[in-house]
């Protein structure tokens, strides 16, 4: 375990290596640097994690160097092995190695191709950084840092004015809740003296009493910080515009690991949160919200990513719901399981917009499901974890486990919100899938006018078999086998299932096993599988209405348009702070400092317009001017 540094060494070295030699690189080189640095990282995540296993110890510190000490603080650059930062680390590594290695073939032939995977390397690092670092200012470090990679990786076809504005919306709305996290890291500094991650949650329990103002207040602020990274109400709205960036970097950072860090600092932090229950239920409360806000507004797009983006937003909203009601190992199971079926769906769809020209549009597909059956079998797979449906174990076991103990807590309204979520997530996921890979010809899209000139959906040509590189579909393979059995990891009990994970995490938090009587867990898993197969058939039906649309050249509706346009929180963000902003700053063009400087300016123009009269050319008079304050020096000496 000594050499666990090597984990985030590895992707940083490949982003030097690439970041200053990557211009001499030719064909896929780049690629293969980026991919062999994350696999190289993977390796010795997987050989960290069994020599932690094998220890049995319960947490392991390496400190490589003391950073700063000043005023009673101080902080060292160490890594803090736990069960916690061991499943985190392996989600981040394995995923990460899958999406490099996609991306070789993926990205091949784009501008700046070693550009993007040193990019990628240094989001590696600095994820790795955040999960493993032993006190809050590494952590922060690593926490700023992959907000700087999601900037540029979000604008990496920055040519595009488009994609550097989301870049942007996404760097300045996470920013809200980046400052809340450092103030909340202030406080627990001051309040505690420390900044270590351990030892404050030692101190906290020694003295902060339960409902204190300043463990309400430092949990408040964290959760902050946790809002903005992880796209959770109200700093959510940067998120489905991130989706300008490649499909890979949707899938490592959007999906699986950068979102979810604000899940894993809320994790780490528990000993905080449980002391302040207020904030504690508004995590639950807000998580909740989102996942039906979002859920609802993932129902009417029509851009493939921004689905899935929105779906992104509602899965981590029940990863807020069960550490809201106290399910923390809950939620990093889903945590985890969620990284498995979403990147596989982000990476498969960037397979369909490849395949057909860049074509984002859902309601110009379909019949994909026999031009394209390998990218269909494994979408499939990956719908199925998403919507909780057996025989894919990933979503059934965790999503089911999480509203388990959000009904064993007592609280029903938020249990019915997770419910109404299920169906939501049923409704989006299907309509999805009958409008990219059901037939055509029974939505009525065959019929459109693209189809009667021989072209097809997407108005590319005639239809053929679409290719998926082997370099793509090895990746994708391994995804779905992940999504498949990933859920034995912690598989429900009155299935016969072992709580494997959530025994492990208890190492590091609380353990969380869902359940109860296992007769109850049975019937509300029951319930859950009931409410997900009745949004089958409702799903087919807004497929074929949205297909009827776009052949009709109908509009979306006034509620559908509310919705799609994300429930108008950019309009109402515009409202209330960008254009009042905008209104002060044109008034105060010429603000008063600027006045200022330009009176300093002014008179000195003017006093060298004066002194400049001094300057004659007239020796003679110099000469006097010379005499004459040599003698009111002299006089000067004399009198005063």
């Amino acid at each position: 375990m000594d050499f666990l540094w090597l984990v985030p060494a590895f992707p940083l070295a490949g982003f030097l290596v690439l970041a200053f030699f990557g211009r001499g690189l030719r064909g896929r080189s780049g690629g293969v640097v980026g991919s062999a640095a994350a696999g190289l990282s993977m390796a010795a995540a997987i050989a960290v994690s069994i020599a932690f296993a094998a220890s049995g110890s319960s947490g392991y510190t390496l400190t490589l160097w003391s950073w700063f000490s000043s005023g009673g603080l101080a902080s060292s650059f160490a890594f803090r092995l736990d069960a916690l930062s061991v499943a985190m680390i392996l989600v981040v590594t394995v995923v990460g190695f899958l999406i490099h290695l996609f991306s070789i073939e993926h990205m091949a032939g784009e501008e700046g191709y070693p550009r993007f995977f040193a990019y990628m390397n240094l989001f590696v690092s600095s994820m790795l950084i955040l999960v493993l670092a032993d006190n809050l200012v590494l952590l922060y470090l690593g926490w700023e840092g992959v907000g700087l990679c999601s900037y540029l990786l979000i604008g990496f076809w920055y040519r595009d004015p488009a994609n550097g504005l989301a870049a942007r919306k996404a760097f300045i709305v996470t920013r809200v809740g980046d400052v809340s996290l450092l103030v909340g890291i202030f406080l627990v500094a001051q309040s505690l003296g420390s900044f270590g991650i351990q030892e404050s949650a030692q101190r906290a329990l020694a003295s902060w009493p339960v409902g204190s103002p300043t463990a309400i207040w430092a949990a408040a602020l964290i959760l902050g910080g946790a809002l903005g990274k992880s796209a959770q109400l109200p700093l959510q709205t940067w998120l489905p515009d991130a989706m300008a960036g490649p499909s890979p970097v949707s899938a490592l950072i959007h999906a699986a690991t950068m979102v979810t860090a604000g899940v894993y600092l809320v994790a780490r932090t528990h000993v905080i949160f449980s002391l302040a229950p207020p904030v504690l239920l508004a995590v639950g409360v807000i998580g909740a919200a989102t996942l039906v806000v979002a859920g609802a507004s993932a129902v009417v797009q029509t851009d493939i990513k921004r689905v899935l983006a929105y779906s992104t937003m509602s899965q981590i909203g029940y990863m807020f719901l069960a550490l809201g009601v106290g399910a923390w190992t809950g939620a990093i199971f889903h945590l985890v399981t969620h990284a498995f079926f979403k990147s596989l769906l982000f990476l498969a769809a960037g397979v369909i917009i490849n395949a057909l020209h860049h074509e984002h549009d859902i309601r110009r597909m379909g019949g994909l499901s026999k031009r394209m059956p390998f990218v269909f079998w494994v979408f499939l797979i990956g719908a199925f974890g998403l919507t909780a449906l057996p025989p894919v174990s990933s979503g059934f076991a965790s999503k089911d486990g999480i509203l388990a103990a959000v009904w064993e807590s007592g609280d029903y309204w938020l249990w019915i919100a997770g419910l109404v979520g299920v169906f939501l997530t049923s409704l989006y996921t299907f309509r999805l899938l009958f409008l990219v890979f059901g037939d055509r010809a029974r939505d009525g899209r065959a019929r459109d006018g693209r189809a009667r000139d021989g072209l097809d959906a997407a108005g590319h040509g005639e239809e053929g078999p679409l290719p998926t590189h082997a370099g793509m579909a090895v990746p994708l393979a391994i995804l779905a086998v992940l999504c498949l059995f990933g859920g034995l990891l912690d598989f429900p009990s009155f299935l016969g299932g072992v709580p494997f994970l959530s025994a492990f995490l208890g190492g590091a938090l609380p353990f969380s096993a869902a359940g109860g009587a296992s007769g109850t867990e049975a019937l509300l898993s029951a319930i859950s599988l009931a409410v997900t197969l009745a949004g089958i058939p409702f799903g087919r039906m807004l497929a074929r209405r949205s297909a009827e649309a776009l052949r009709a050249g109908r509009s979306e509706p006034g509620f559908g348009a509310f919705l799609k346009k994300g429930w108008l929180f950019d309009s109402a963000y515009a409202f209330l702070f960008q254009r009042p902003f905008e209104w002060i700053a044109r008034i105060n063009r010429r603000d008063i400092v600027d006045r200022a400087s330009e009176g300093f300016g002014a008179a000195n123009l003017s006093l060298s317009l004066v002194l400049r009269r001094s300057q004659t050319g007239r020796i003679r008079l110099y000469v006097a001017a010379l005499a004459l304050g040599a003698a009111l020096i002299v006089a000067a000496a004399v009198f005063l």
